[in-house]
């Protein structure tokens, strides 16, 4: 593709776009540099996917995403959220020490530059796992996607002060954004989800899932329960990838009936999603690697 050139009036700069049909540019000050975004149209693919078949976004920490789907044989996968984690660590740490050394409230160049660079690699990784996921859904002929948000989780989140810091710093509205626009530009259907009691409903068992309600006094009852990090367990004792039955949840959550071949066609053994080997042509959209969080008798 042809590459073009951008020059805002009024000022002697270039920038190179390989876009045409450009509707603005924007300078955006920030702290010793300027950001210019540009802003430009881009027409929605022809809906190729099959609106029937669905998939299901749970979000979180360790894993940012599970995604499953009622796609008969499509097997669970799981994006690793451990680089924005380890991001979110090195940055806290670093950020302490050159605050410490500066022995006051403020920042400096040094600081900047730390704040940035962290901001880069998330958006980065953000912008390669949202590509992914959209490869795949495409390339499994997947024509909707729904997506699980809880208003609330980032105001009432009580995981202790560990824990809650790596959770609140985790860009999730954003990742929602990058996931829905991307699937709608790929002509993908994309379906926001309240996702209460998902994480805590048996999938397996076919509970029913309430929404959220502020004012419930019965506090709702469900057949199996996580028993440790990672695991869920039924209520006949089958264990399933705690956020693989959250992901299924939030599916049959959003539409009902949409296992009408019954959930025994369901795939619950969960493969890895590799975002680092992003490639669109290979359709897919990136490795796929065994991981050892599977069903378990």
């Amino acid at each position: 593709m042809a590459r073009c050139i951008l020059v805002p009036s009024g000022l002697n700069i270039e920038v190179q776009t390989a876009h045409r049909r450009i509707k603005q540019a924007r300078i955006v000050p920030r702290i010793g540099y300027y950001v210019v975004e540009v802003v430009y149209e881009q027409q929605e693919a022809t809906p190729s996917g099959t609106p029937a078949l669905y998939a299901a976004v749970d979000l979180g920490v360790d894993t940012l995403a599970a995604l499953t789907s009622n796609k008969v044989g499509f097997a669970p996968r799981l994006v690793t959220g451990r680089v924005l984690k380890s991001s979110h660590q090195f940055y806290n740490k670093r950020r302490a020490e050159l605050q410490e050394a500066l022995g006051h409230e403020g920042t400096t160049a040094r600081l900047e530059r730390l704040t940035t660079k962290r901001t880069r690699r998330i958006n980065h990784y953000r912008h390669a796992a949202s590509k992914t996921i959209i490869a795949l859904l495409v390339a499994e002929g997947i024509g909707t996607l729904v997506i699980g948000k809880n208003l609330l989780w980032k105001q009432e989140v009580e995981l202790g002060r560990v824990k809650n810091q790596h959770f609140v710093q985790i860009p999730h509205a954003r990742f929602i954004d990058m996931l829905s626009y991307k699937a709608e530009l790929a002509g993908i259907w994309v379906i926001v989800q309240e996702e209460s009691y998902t994480s805590k409903a048996s999938f397996l068992d076919l509970d029913p899932i309430p929404d959220y309600t502020p004012k419930r006094e019965d506090k709702p009852v469900f057949s199996g329960k996580r028993v440790e990090r990672g695991l869920y367990r039924s209520k006949a004792g089958r264990r399933i990838q705690a956020d693989v039955n959250g992901s299924y949840n939030i599916g049959r959550k959003a539409l009902p009936n949409s296992f009408g071949q019954g959930i025994e066609a369901a795939a619950v053994r969960p493969v890895r999603l590799d975002v680092r080997s992003v490639n669109p042509a290979r359709g897919a959209g990136g490795r796929v690697k065994r991981t050892n969080l599977a069903l378990v008798g």
